[in-house]
Order: C-alpha cells, then structure tokens, then sequence
C-alpha cells in the first residue's frame, strides 16, 4: 500500500510522519489510551497531539515503523486527508452536561457509524450540538446540528480555512430518525450537484440552498 492509504501522513521535515487513529466522536477509555502511550513510547515518537478532530495523532514516526504502529494500536485509521467525510465532532450533549437539551453524542456516533470515511465530492465535516451554545462549532461545518427542547436543528454550508463561511439554516424541530434522513438527503442532492473539489457551502454560493431545503420537504414538523 502507499503511505497514505496506510494513513501516513508527511511531517515538516519530509523524514517522518504522524498517524491518526480512528476515535469516533473524541470518546476514549483508559486502555484505548495507555495502548496510544504505549505505541508512541515503543517507535520513538516526536509528539502526542489532540488534533481539531478530536483524534489523538501520534507524530514523528519512522516510514519503517509504520505498519508495526498500526498493528500495535489495533485502531481503525482516521480519515484525516482526502475528499470524504473527515470528522464527526460532538459536545457531550444532555449525557453528561446540563445544559444539553438533545443527545449529541448518541447522535454523533449513529452520524460516524455511517458516514466517517464517506467519499464525497469535496473535503466534508459535521458537527453535532446538543444546545444552542453550539460547542462543537456547528455554524461553521459542512453539516451541523444544534439541539433544542423541540428538536434538532440542521445547519449546512459552514466551514473554517482561509474563507470562513456561517452555515445557513435547512431544516428546523427534527427527531433523531429525521435527522438521519435530512442529512441523506442532502448529501445526495450535494454529491449529485457539486463540482470535484467543491465545498458544500461553494455549492450554495453557487446554486443556492433552495434546491436543499426542496430535497427536505415533508421531514420535520
């Protein structure tokens, strides 16, 4: 396999690399992290970084050490490059904090589960939110959405980079069952619309969100 499909990713110094295990929703456990220490102390590596992902990125690894690191995390790879679905970021929702008004994480991990990984026609994120702090920052993801007491919100378009962009509202009082189908949705109407290498929210520039919100009609209350 080439270094990249073996989740390898290129460092400063053209020498080395880093590697970014799969951690769906940032959720971690005392073994899952004493394996990510071990792994680093046993191949050398330059650093342990939490990346904007909520992945755990072992940094500074030799070429040839690689397929050992992978092997001895026994961890699926994170999708950290490419045109897909990069990350699926949650707040701990009403689980753990209480101001949540929705389950994000519960929400998040179903989102993971069926889309981390996702070829897409351009670099794609989500976020989940369970109230309207929004502290998983799902104004400015590609799909966000945002709990409140009657429902979730979805939010599309948003992203951060040179040119940041506010996501716009789509679709408002929605289950988690509607969710599911919403996001569908709008993935489809994205992939069948978007130009190679298009951002969500260039595509609405471009086209405008009407066609998504019609792809909606009939989800919600």
């Amino acid at each position: 396999l080439k270094l990249g499909e073996k989740g390898a990713i290129p460092q400063r110094d053209n020498e080395t690399y880093a590697i970014a295990p799969h951690i769906p929703c940032g959720l971690v456990t005392p073994e899952l992290l004493r394996r990510i220490a071990d792994t680093a102390e046993k191949f050398n590596a330059q650093a342990i970084k939490i990346t904007g992902a909520t992945r755990i990125a072992i940094v500074g690894l030799r070429e040839q050490d690689i397929d050992s690191a992978w092997d001895a995390l026994n961890l699926d790879k994170g999708a950290a490059v490419g045109l897909c679905v990069r990350s699926i970021r949650t707040c701990p929702g009403n689980t753990y904090c209480k101001l949540g008004k929705q389950d994000a994480l519960k929400l998040g991990m179903r989102l993971d589960k069926i889309y981390h990984g996702m070829q897409s026609p351009g670099k794609f994120k989500m976020a989940v939110s369970g109230c309207h702090l929004s502290c998983s920052e799902s104004w400015v993801r590609d799909v966000g959405l945002i709990g409140h007491k009657e429902g979730w919100t979805l939010v599309i378009g948003g992203n951060v980079g040179a040119n940041p962009r506010i996501a716009q509202e789509c679709a408002s009082g929605l289950d988690d069952d509607e969710v599911l189908s919403a996001i569908e949705r709008v993935i489809g109407y994205y992939k069948e619309n978007a130009k190679k290498g298009e951002r969500l929210g260039k595509m609405i520039d471009r086209v405008g969100i009407d066609g998504f919100k019609q792809e909606l009609t009939n989800i919600g209350r």
